[in-house]
């Protein structure tokens, strides 16, 4: 078959837990990476957070630990978070060996910010506010040619064998050409879904592909009710324009109001540091209110030279020292369920970075353990893969698609779906918002869609089909945990209850068909 190809391993996105895992994997190992878009397309190389590591002097990854559950609000995998913490300073010193392009001090050493919920200066960053970019460049310096790298071909389909293992991809080119690619092992690192919302940090890729890629394939999903907000975006005429970093605050900038009051004195001891939920909920109820907030950069100096990215942002809507901001989506806490080297409950079917479930964040993420997360676990997965033993690999070939059946969907556009989510599943939902949501999705038959061939859609049309089914799976866990915690805040069950800490919900296909076979 001409649209066949082989790999030992598929690397389904190209962030930088994809880019850590190609590294660190067996030169021996021939691996495929694929990515919808360009490989400088990716949150990760948007990334204005630095790094959390505890490096300091008086800094310990026992206290590291101690604010990433606080920050989680205790319902974090301890173990995970622990191993992560640990693993830290080495992640860091590696990056430094490869002559990643980290900030210093006058000294010629590592400069150490602080960042929001983090008690001690532990964060690492790279050209200000470019540390996603320096990581991803030093990553992709390190390829080696075991690495064979396709852009702009979106996966649509995880091929799986009768006994539920995963055995490949298909994809589609910019061309419309539909390959067929094979391997023992297949990796999603996708990223998470950011762009369900109108107002979000996340670029325009990030459409929840991998989520919905392995729901419909027999992965079990978990904790999809905790989507973190960040405070502070750039707003502008009604829009949420672009990131401002939490090391500005990190640096002495102050959230305030049009007379100048503070915005976060007496809210929290943290004040502007505060964990970002609150924070985030603390600027939505001043603008719901109709008061503006601002962040007052006033008081850092040389702040064109610090932050470059945020000040270019700045020049190009004409804002000075005091910038509107409104909270847009940031980050996806839940995902895909993963073991602490990235397995799914799917053999053969792996996930990495913001797409996977690993326990780590909780209810709400720590600040700056992002970029932590994906090179922790992208190298741990590598090291894994890397021992497996190589065993003959012989799948059946996939059944092509019949290409006089294109699936009977009927699509909304993007943006009805971005206003909906925002406006009923956003910062703030309550029973009859979420219930409206689950009732809008309901209307375009999802239920149906596992047996749809979406090999006739366009790259727009399956980012709308997994926008959706995304969007069900994070409206239906928002329905059904009652109670406040993290990034998920309900107002009609406004306190987080005890009850509900050691509880996760998780949702699988099989279990959605068999219990709506029942009700049937």
């Amino acid at each position: 078959m001409d649209d066949l190809r082989k790999a030992d391993v598929i690397i389904v996105g190209s962030g930088i837990a994809a880019l850590q895992l190609a590294v660190h994997i067996s030169r021996h190992s021939h691996v495929i990476i694929l990515t919808k878009s360009k490989m400088q397309q990716s949150n990760s190389f948007l990334a204005q957070g630095g790094i959390a590591a505890a490096l300091g002097e008086n800094d310990h990854p026992a206290s590291h630990y101690q604010d990433t559950i606080e920050a989680g609000r205790n319902v974090n995998s301890h173990r995970a978070v622990w191993q992560l913490t640990e693993e830290a300073p080495g992640i860091i010193q590696e990056l430094m060996y490869w002559k990643c392009q980290f900030d210093y001090d006058e000294e010629g050493n590592l400069q150490l910010g602080r960042e929001g919920a983090h008690r001690h200066a532990r964060i690492i960053h790279g050209g200000g506010d470019q540390t996603g970019r320096k990581i991803v460049e030093s990553l992709v310096k390190n390829l080696r040619s075991n690495i064979q790298i396709f852009e702009e071909e979106s996966v649509y389909e995880l091929l799986i064998q009768k006994d539920g293992s995963c055995y490949g991809v298909r994809s589609k080119s910019k061309g419309g050409d539909v390959y067929n690619i094979l391997a023992p092992h297949v990796v999603l690192a996708t990223g998470g879904c950011g762009q369900l919302y109108s107002f979000t940090s996340n670029a325009q890729e990030v459409t929840g592909d991998g989520i919905a890629l392995a729901y419909w394939a027999g992965a079990t999903v978990k904790d999809m009710e905790y989507v973190q907000f960040h405070p502070t975006l750039l707003f502008n005429d009604g829009k949420a324009q672009g990131l401002i970093s939490e090391a500005v605050r990190g640096a002495g900038a102050r959230l305030v109001d049009e007379g100048g009051s503070y915005l976060m004195d007496g809210v929290h001891p943290s004040r502007d540091l505060a964990p970002r939920h609150i924070v985030a909920q603390t600027i939505f109820n001043s603008i719901e209110k109709g008061r503006p907030v601002y962040l007052d950069v006033s008081s850092i100096a040389n702040f064109d030279r610090k932050f470059p990215s945020a000040a270019r942002l700045c020049t190009q809507f004409g804002v000075k020292e005091k910038i509107p901001v409104a909270p847009g989506c940031h980050f996806l806490m839940g995902g895909v369920e993963t073991d602490h080297v990235g397995r799914t409950n799917v053999p053969g079917l792996y996930a990495i970075g913001e797409v996977a479930c690993t326990g780590v964040h909780g209810a709400n993420r720590l600040a700056s353990n992002s970029l932590l997360e994906g090179l922790v676990y992208g190298r741990r997965l590598a090291q894994h893969l890397s021992v497996q033993d190589r065993l003959p690999f012989f799948p059946g070939i996939p059944t092509p698609a019949d290409p006089s059946s294109p699936p009977p969907l009927k699509l909304p556009v993007k943006e009805e779906i971005q206003r909906t989510m925002m406006n009923r599943v956003g910062i703030v939902r309550n029973e009859d918002s979420l219930k409206d949501q689950l009732s809008w999705i309901d209307s375009f038959e999802i239920d149906k869609w596992v047996a749809a061939d979406f090999s006739h859609l366009t790259k727009t049309q399956w980012e709308v089909v997994s926008m959706l089914q995304t969007s069900w799976l994070i409206t239906t866990a928002a329905l059904e945990r009652t109670e406040s915690r993290g990034g998920h805040y309900r107002s009609d069950f406004p306190i987080e209850n005890k009850a509900w800490e050691k509880h996760h919900l998780t949702k699988t296909l099989e279990k959605r068909i068999a219990n709506e076979s029942v009700q049937a």
